[in-house]
């Protein structure tokens, strides 16, 4: 069988950070059969009974097995396959394995997917989340409650035990990461938690980010967009804000401009579904700040696919 060197994405964040949610909309936009997910929070050492016993939060390194992420995430980029465990968050428990094949695209999601050199040598795009608290609660609430099983006071509880292991370990890895994603509330609509969410995205010189001066430059007396040089841990940055009131044609602006970076061979890529969330009603809703994240680290996977970042 014919080996391949696939493009390796790492999407690092806190529990309920949106994770998920910007991987399932990545794979859409690359195209879910050339894609392969693998959540790092699948190889915890104990289950949940377990980590209560031991007085451990799975957030912690020496709850996972950082040694078969390592060896995983190496055999993956060198294009063959692993059999890997299954973490079950609804039972707390763990699920038969998983056989593996890699496929052109590799998503890596989870909790701990920086914290050693030999994971960040295997990701060719690095993205860290880091939604303010206040709406990570709230969607950490309505995910583990809603779909998990969890109580209120349960899911509280367990965050507030978690917090100083994220201090340690899952904030710190922002600094590896070349794009920073922080999705935050508009201060007119403080409780928002959805398709009206303003962005922040960090844009780290590790990566070749697309000119966006021609759309950025044109008058739009509603706004939307905004690019600023600006300062991340101490490091010089670009920070691009979009607004989650943005209008539609300021949108699409931007959108075609970041699909005419895609080199020729990928402009196949599927645009139907970019930014899409299920409302409180289970309709589908648009974002235009998660569609365009979406697609610039999409653009970026695809540009490292064809060979134009060497």
């Amino acid at each position: 069988m014919r080996r391949f060197n696939p493009i390796v994405l790492g999407i690092v964040g806190d529990s309920a950070a949106g994770k998920t949610t910007l991987t399932n909309g990545i794979a859409q936009v690359l195209g879910e059969h050339r894609v392969a997910v693998i959540c790092t929070d699948d190889y915890h050492k104990y289950n949940r009974v377990e980590r209560a016993k031991r007085k451990i939060t799975a957030l912690h390194p020496d709850c996972n097995y950082l040694d078969i992420i390592e060896q995983h995430l190496e055999l993956l980029k060198r294009g063959e396959p692993i059999l890997k465990p299954n973490y079950n968050h609804s039972t707390g428990d763990f699920d038969p394995p998983a056989y593996v094949e890699p496929r052109q695209f590799i998503i890596v999601e989870g909790l701990l997917g920086y914290v050693t050199k030999a994971m960040r040598g295997c990701y060719d795009v690095k993205v860290f989340l880091a939604p303010p608290e206040d709406l990570r609660l709230m969607w950490k609430l309505k995910r583990d409650v809603a779909k998990r099983g969890h109580t209120q006071e349960g899911v509280l509880r367990e965050m507030a035990l978690r917090k100083p292991d994220s201090e340690a370990y899952i904030q710190p890895q922002r600094k590896w990461a070349d794009m920073v994603v922080s999705f935050y509330p508009p201060p007119e609509h403080k409780n928002e938690m959805g398709a009206h969410l303003n962005v922040s995205l960090v844009l780290r010189p590790t990566l070749p980010h697309p000119d966006l001066s021609t759309v950025l430059a044109q008058d739009d007396e509603k706004g939307g967009l905004r690019l600023e040089l600006d300062r991340d841990m101490g490091l010089p940055v670009d920070r691009l804000e979009i607004d989650g009131s943005i209008s539609e044609d300021r949108a699409k602006q931007l959108v075609n401009l970041l699909l005419g970076y895609i080199p020729g061979e990928h402009r196949q890529l599927s645009k139907d579904h970019i930014g899409a969330i299920t409302g409180t009603t289970g309709e589908e809703i648009r974002s235009y700040p998660l569609a365009l994240t979406q697609l610039l680290v999409g653009l970026h996977l695809l540009k490292a696919a064809s060979g134009h970042y060497d």
